[in-house]
């Protein structure tokens, strides 16, 4: 076990004559709370906010709303347009000339370019999801037009069908494929108006509010941030002598001003990195100061808040 190196031990004693060096594997840090960032999947006005910083929300709760104006008069058009083909399907109609039939063939190569637009953007929006630059219900969303546009390139496909070879049984299909893409548009206007109300994901306490009502708040940026109660993290440093003692899963005892008594972390993470403390040119005989983040999970955070500072025994953490 590797204690502090001599030179700082000889300075320190210098300036504070009762300075007694901590034992190996003791450590100073701190708590670090595990936000979680609700956001809107759209950009828009905001429209009121139901929280305020300081209070304690369930999973659920409305955290704030967008205005939704438009979203609801296009999901009002949507349904318009579904009542439209719901009423072709009833009233069905045969024969057609080949004016009507060259629109119908246009219309499908336009509809099969949109197809193949909507299933790329899908598929860069599964890509970011994957790296977490943007939100599942963005990558929803996307989907959705997919399938609207799927939908249209099948009901026009149906409707040439319907123009070429003139009967009752196809002519159907077409007017069913028109309702299930009026369907699909009304599903994502839906989509897009539910969007525009953020509820919280986690039961927590409300630590930032970062927009007022009137402000804009763009797609994905976080407007409330909120901390679990069960997310607290103690972030600590140990010298590279005394790395190798530890390991994740081990358990570490946690004290500080105030906190309840018998205080345990778990660590999850060491780093891989080691920083220094402070600069210097770097040599074989001054590796004593090389560092190393380690990360604990608190087991049971209750008490505990973010920035406190709090003192680590990693000692029972040691690697046999």
């Amino acid at each position: 076990m590797a204690d502090l190196p001599s030179w700082f031990v000889s300075i320190v004693a210098a300036i504070y004559p009762g300075f007694n060096p901590p034992p190996a594997h003791v450590y100073d840090g701190y708590i670090e709370g595990e936000f979680t960032y609700a956001a809107a999947a759209t950009a828009g006005r905001i429209e009121g906010i139901g929280v305020t910083e300081g209070d304690q929300v369930g999973k659920g709760a409305l955290l704030f709303a967008l205005e939704s104006k438009q979203a609801a008069a296009a999901l009002r058009a949507a349904q318009a347009q579904l009542a439209q083909a719901e009423a072709t399907l009833d009233n069905l109609s045969t024969g057609s000339r080949e004016a009507e039939i060259a629109v119908t063939r246009a219309s499908l190569d336009q509809a099969r370019v949109a197809e193949d637009i909507a299933t790329t953007r899908l598929e860069r929006g599964q890509a970011l999801l994957a790296r977490g630059a943007t939100t599942q219900a963005g990558v929803d969303d996307l989907q959705a037009a997919v399938d609207e546009a799927q939908a249209a390139v099948a009901q026009l496909e149906a409707q040439l069908t319907v123009s070429e070879l003139p009967a009752r049984d196809a002519e159907r299909r077409a007017a069913e494929a028109a309702v299930a893409a009026a369907q699909a548009q009304v599903d994502l206007a839906r989509s897009d108006l539910d969007d525009r109300q953020v509820y919280a994901p986690v039961t927590g306490q409300v630590e930032k509010v970062f927009y007022e009502i009137g402000e804009v708040a763009g797609a994905g940026t976080p407007v409330v941030a909120i901390l679990p109660p069960d997310q607290m993290t103690a972030l600590f440093f140990v010298p590279e002598a005394e790395r190798a003692d530890l390991s994740p899963g081990g358990i570490v005892e946690i004290s500080c001003e105030g906190c309840p008594p018998d205080l345990t972390a778990k660590i999850t993470r060491l780093a891989s990195d080691p920083q220094y403390t402070p600069p210097i040119l770097y040599t074989s005989d001054q590796r004593g100061r090389l560092v190393y983040r380690v990360e604990a999970e608190v087991v049971d955070p209750e008490g505990v808040l973010p920035g406190q500072p709090v003192t680590v025994d990693a000692r029972a953490a040691v690697q046999e």
